[in-house]
């Protein structure tokens, strides 16, 4: 087992041999194309869309560029309805886009937005709704289209977290008009850094593509104001070596989140996400909510028991979005708006997880957090 001397962090990145990654790097050296839609790029994005069964897809230098991207091409102005509980990097790419944010409570069980709450929230300036599968955990995509259609909404679904999962025997990725996809040293599949958008049609996809190189449709055509937001060949070589390994690296997740559901669900005071019915996880996080009443210490007072024993967990998502000060004046994002995102922001402790994590590792966790509970009882 790894000295528990050395510090455990929240993740770790999957990376293949390097010597399997070395033939990629050495054809690069010869092509002399480093960017610009190259081979890799091209291989690329065929067996991503073929090994996720999507129908269109389009890589990105980063997850974030490729969200921002996404408003441009739906062209959505005014507000957008979307979660408190989330990266800033979601809410971040309406700003960049000179979107108004209007943040709705969240969906106490599994942490996604809550549809019920999404109507009394749109006004005539309404033009899309922003979700996020929170921890890899499919939103009522269902009721959330439902809402869309009646109102005239796109939808863009934040799908930072949930590379590979499918619900009801199909890819999350095809809810929606779009989705992103972060390919982040952190996320469960990684190209270093990376994204993209998935799309259901040719029309969306060409837009997309013109958009993300500076609006080029040709030699001196420029059709659009684009950003530079194209992945590089370095990254979709990396994402091809990675998709040989990533089956590979789910099923040890799964083993990890199996020894933590096992360990911790009897613990009284600790409380997991449900497993969704007709769903296929990718194990991308394991959180845990502490309340403090029933387990005897604090969220934070666990948190730092861990770090003493050199766990870093994280409190992913603490604080609230809203509680930034770019964001806090907003009349949606009082805390009274958002009793659930808050309770939960204060009790959630993302355990680490990743395919390298020991097992006797996992439960040494396992055991710190269950001896908590009886030392608080004493």
């Amino acid at each position: 087992m790894k000295n528990l001397s050395d510090p455990i962090f929240v993740t770790q990145p999957s990376l293949p041999e390097l010597d399997e990654f070395i033939p990629y790097l050495e054809q690069i050296w010869k092509n002399k194309q480093l960017t610009n839609n190259g081979p890799f790029h091209q291989q690329f994005e065929k067996e991503l869309a073929e090994y996720l069964d999507v129908p269109y897809i389009s890589l990105f230098a980063n997850g974030t560029l490729a969200l921002v991207t996404a408003l441009q091409v739906l062209r959505i102005t005014g507000e957008v309805i979307t979660t408190p509980y989330s990266f800033v990097a979601t809410s971040h790419s309406l700003w960049w886009n000179n979107i108004k944010p209007v943040f709705v409570d969240i969906e106490p069980e599994f942490c996604n937005l809550d549809p019920e709450k999404i109507e009394a929230a749109i006004t005539p300036k309404t033009t899309a709704i922003l979700p996020v599968h929170v921890y890899g955990n499919p939103c009522d995509t269902k009721r959330i289209q439902e809402i869309a259609d009646t109102y005239g909404l796109k939808v863009i679904y934040d799908a930072a977290h949930a590379f590979g999962v499918n619900h009801r025997e199909q890819s999350i990725c095809r809810f929606g008009d779009l989705s992103m996809l972060s390919f982040h040293a952190t996320k469960v599949f990684n190209t270093m850094e990376g994204g993209a958008l998935i799309c259901n049609d040719d029309a969306t996809k060409k837009r997309i593509d013109f958009l993300k190189n500076f609006g080029f449709a040709g030699e001196t055509t420029v059709i659009a104001p684009g950003i530079n937001s194209k992945m590089n060949e370095m990254q979709a070589a990396l994402g091809l070596v990675q998709l040989k390994h990533h089956q590979s690296n789910i099923d040890k997740r799964s083993k990890l989140a199996h020894i933590y559901r096992s360990k911790l669900s009897p613990i009284d005071g600790i409380s997991l996400l449900p497993e969704r019915e007709s769903m296929t996880p990718n194990h991308s996080y394991f959180p845990i909510f502490v309340d403090e009443r029933i387990y005897g210490i604090t969220r934070d007072e666990l948190y730092d028991r861990l770090k003493d024993n050199g766990i870093f967990g994280r409190r992913y998502f603490y604080p609230l979005i809203t509680e930034f000060p770019m964001y806090k004046g907003l009349e949606s994002s009082a805390p009274s708006n958002l009793p659930a995102a808050k309770r939960k922001a204060e009790e959630v402790i993302c355990l680490p997880i990743y395919p390298n994590l020991e097992i006797p590792t996992a439960l040494k966790i396992c055991s710190i957090i269950s001896d908590c509970k009886s030392q608080a009882k004493q």
